[in-house]
């Protein structure tokens, strides 16, 4: 972070730039530009094999009695049954959906907690491509669920909401379509974007303003190193807190929309 000065130059700080998200090419698969890898991918992959194994591991020697990692395994799946589909969406819909609800959470808890993690220090949900693709796949589930549920009224009830007088359609039936069926996923994404790279950026502003206290400035500064390191520490902890809340949101507004999707009046 920072910048090679002559001699005589005092050093300089450099903060955090937003060009950590978009970082080098590291290969390219089958010369295919489209596919490159960058760390960040890299990330992402370590973050779904740990997934897939904490899981396969917890699952794949059930007992009766669990031991201590099955029992926080089936912690963590009773917590997305119980907590999210099932106080949402009742026993049965929440059968149905909690394959979706349970990956959702997961994957987004597992790939924001990277950037917290030594020599990985980013998130796997910092960069745009695993929001929008969990956004979008909760949209399509809540499409899906409500044409399900009412093939011929689906788009009529959500779109001409029962009660309402028919002039008053004009004004509402825009704000309807536009609140229901374009803002949806572009909220869930931004929202799951936006917190996980703000929280790497004050991360990497903190523990590099220590560097540059303690290291480059020395003297009293390292007093100011002390402060800015403790404030590292201790948004760390925050950031962990953020990682689930992050998951826990992602997955219960996914819930949300689909119990909207399938109630009775639909």
């Amino acid at each position: 972070m920072i910048a090679p000065l002559a001699a005589d130059a005092p050093p300089e700080f450099h903060g955090p730039s937003i060009d950590e998200f978009f970082p080098e090419i590291l290969f390219v698969p089958f010369g295919i530009e489209a596919l490159s890898i960058h760390r960040i991918h890299l990330i992402q992959f370590l973050a779904t094999i740990a997934i897939v194994l904490i899981f396969w591991l917890g699952t794949r020697n059930m007992r009766i009695v669990p031991g201590r990692f099955q029992s926080l395994v089936e912690m963590g799946l009773d917590f997305v049954r119980v907590n999210i589909g099932e106080d949402l969406l009742g026993k049965k819909d929440a059968q149905r959906f909690l394959p979706l609800l349970t990956t959702i959470f997961f994957m987004v808890l597992f790939m924001n907690i990277t950037g917290i993690i030594p020599f990985l220090n980013i998130a796997g949900t910092s960069i745009i491509a695993v929001p929008l693709v969990l956004a979008l796949i909760s949209y399509f589930t809540f499409i899906y669920a409500g044409i399900k549920k009412s093939p011929k009224n689906f788009f009529k009830n959500a779109l001409f909401p029962s009660g309402v007088p028919w002039p008053i359609y004009i004004i509402v039936t825009p704000i309807e379509l536009i609140s229901t069926f374009i803002i949806r996923p572009v909220t869930l994404t931004l929202r799951l974007l936006m917190n996980m790279m703000v929280g790497h950026l004050l991360l990497v502003l903190f523990f590099a303003a220590t560097q540059f206290f303690v290291v480059d400035l020395g003297g009293w500064w390292t007093l100011l190193g002390a402060g800015s390191l403790a404030f590292g520490f201790v948004f760390t902890l925050f950031e962990i807190l953020v990682a689930v809340l992050q998951a826990y949101v992602f997955a219960l507004l996914t819930a949300v929309y689909i119990q909207l999707a399938v109630a009775e009046e639909h």
